[in-house]
């Protein structure tokens, strides 16, 4: 079966079809059971999503149809015959409609496989699919959930929309099922669960994936970079459109909130997204809040009373760093803030130097919690201190970043992708406000690599255990990005959030890279980037190797 293909999609697909038919699996040790709920399926499709599992170029399968009282004849008629031909398909019939988690539950019962594949009625598999996740499994044998990309087919039947996905991100997954299609289980833990959960039918395999994400390491989560599922945007399917399935997403909220049950958890900024608000520890630990400057009195101002006017989050200071102003009316209004008890402030008489400053502010700072913030920030929402803390205080979380705008609306900083323009760049830079960007990550919590140092909040202990900023060679670019690659490093996952909001004057206060001599200092730091970080700037667990990397679009390679 030959799938028509869109046309800006071709390339890419075309390449992936070369690299899976090279694919081999050294052993046939692995049998999958394909678990595919059936109720009033249309034949057609139902025939042409069966014929995508026959023409595997993996043979050991078990094919588990359970028809959940469709009452359609000659469907009926077609799964005898079907099993009565191909004895590696079995079917199931249930007398009532149960619904599809306990139809799930029955085909699980049968199931003889080491690992369950999850199929919908109407969908396919690539040829090469079960061949690809096999050898995956051989690559690593502890693997407990795969996962693959996925693309849409529309009504005409041409394949469209691929959702290349990172790597196991569980921040993003908290935010929405982005792993969906293919998801392949290992039974034994399926089992140790206790199969598919009833009152959560419209979300059950996001249900099942969070409960058996906290029975493995996340090393255990393997994401296979290939489209090896074919999702048919059809009516009533949320592949056509979000809507189509509204109570979905009130039966992830549920499975959500039951998996978090210390958090609080609402409906996200789109449609079948999810924002876990994390508890604030009781304490209240206080933020030092480090705002370097030189001069710059009107931005300073901006700065300092955006964040006085909104921010909901009290227990806060701020460390106004002045490194060697001479604007006499600057000057005084940094002391009269500071007689007002509104800053501390530090004086840092050295020549610029970005990392240095921050790092000598660190040991200043009373708080256990740091937020590095740039003085051309303006805040727009009143969480935002909030969120920060709240997120920054969970243990296994390094950077915490934010959602920065410029002036005119347009998207500054939406994260940082590893590898972009060869050292770094921002996601989705200049996307309009409002805008959902790649598969809805404008409008989600979720781990990325970096986040800009424009504001940038970690715990004090963090920042001193990675050894703070690079101040000998990375003075003034890439600092952030080399700071939260040696956070990540550490073992820390870093996060972006779309709920803390601002308005990013950028670079008023510093300048362009104008001269020879700057031009020269930005040539050693991409050097040093490059040479530190080697590979791992073209391999961004957070992004894709199916996307670009000389914009800062997600648009495809």
């Amino acid at each position: 079966m030959t799938l028509p293909i869109d046309a800006d999609y071709t390339e890419v697909a075309k390449v992936q079809n070369q690299l899976l038919s090279k694919l081999k699996v050294h052993s046939n040790s692995v049998t999958f059971s394909i678990l595919v709920p059936v109720y009033k399926p249309d034949l057609e499709l139902f025939k042409e999503m069966v014929s995508s599992v026959l023409m595997q170029t993996y043979s050991h399968w078990q094919l588990i149809l359970v028809d959940d009282a469709s009452g359609d004849p000659l469907l009926s008629d077609y799964l005898s015959e079907l099993a009565a031909s191909e004895s590696r398909v079995k079917v199931i019939r249930s007398e009532h409609n149960i619904h599809i988690s306990a139809a799930s539950n029955l085909g699980l019962g049968v199931a003889n496989g080491e690992y369950v594949v999850l199929l919908d009625h109407d969908d396919l598999l690539h040829k090469a699919a079960l061949k690809t996740v096999a050898n995956y499994i051989e690559k690593y044998p502890d693997a407990v959930v795969l996962y693959s990309d996925e693309d849409k087919l529309t009504a005409k039947g041409e394949r469209a929309a691929p959702h290349f996905k990172p790597k196991w991100n569980r921040d993003l997954f908290y935010s929405m099922n982005y792993i969906s299609h293919l998801g392949v289980y290992k039974k034994s833990t399926v089992d140790a669960i206790g199969g598919f959960k009833l009152g959560v039918e419209g979300s059950q395999d996001y249900d099942l994936l969070l409960r058996c994400v906290e029975q493995c390491r996340d090393q255990q989560i393997i994401h296979i970079p290939y489209v090896l599922y074919h999702w048919r945007a059809l009516r009533g399917s949320t592949a056509l459109a979000e809507s189509e399935k509204a109570y979905s997403a009130d039966a992830g909220l549920l499975a959500l909130q039951t998996h978090l049950s210390d958090c609080i958890v609402e409906s996200g900024n789109l449609p079948n997204t999810y924002k876990v608000n994390w508890p604030v520890p009781e304490s209240c630990p206080l933020v030092s809040i480090i705002i370097p400057t030189k001069n710059a009195k009107k931005l300073v101002k901006q700065c300092v009373d955006s964040i006085y006017r909104k921010t909901l989050y009290t227990h806060f200071e701020i460390l106004l760093v002045d490194n060697k102003s001479d604007d006499l009316a600057s000057v005084e209004y940094f002391k009269a803030l500071e007689v007002e008890g509104k800053i501390r402030l530090i004086s840092y008489d050295k020549p610029f130097n970005y990392s240095a400053i921050n790092n000598f502010a660190v040991t200043q700072a009373k708080g256990e919690l740091l937020v590095l913030m740039n003085n051309d920030i303006e805040i727009l929402s009143e969480s935002w201190l909030t969120e920060m803390v709240a997120n920054m205080s969970r243990s296994d979380i390094g950077c915490v970043g934010a959602k920065l705008y410029y002036p005119d609306g347009k998207l500054q900083h939406g994260g940082v992708i590893i590898g972009l323009g060869g050292v770094a760049g921002h996601s989705h830079k200049y996307f309009p406000k409002g805008h959902p960007g790649y598969f809805k990550r404008l409008q989600v919590v979720q781990n990325l690599s970096a986040v800009t140092a424009a504001c940038l909040a970690v715990r004090k202990e963090v920042f001193e255990e990675v050894g703070g900023l690079n101040e000998k060679h990375l003075t003034i670019a890439f600092n952030d990005v080399d700071f939260c690659l040696k956070v990540q490093q550490a073992g820390y996952r870093n996060l972006w959030s779309p709920y803390i909001e601002m308005v990013h004057h950028e670079s008023i206060s510093r300048g362009t890279e104008d001269t020879p001599e700057k031009q020269a200092r930005f040539a050693s730091e991409v050097n040093y980037m490059k040479k530190t970080w080697g590979k791992q700037l073209l391999n961004d667990p957070c992004y894709s190797q199916w996307l670009t990397l000389d914009r800062e679009d997600f648009s495809l390679r």
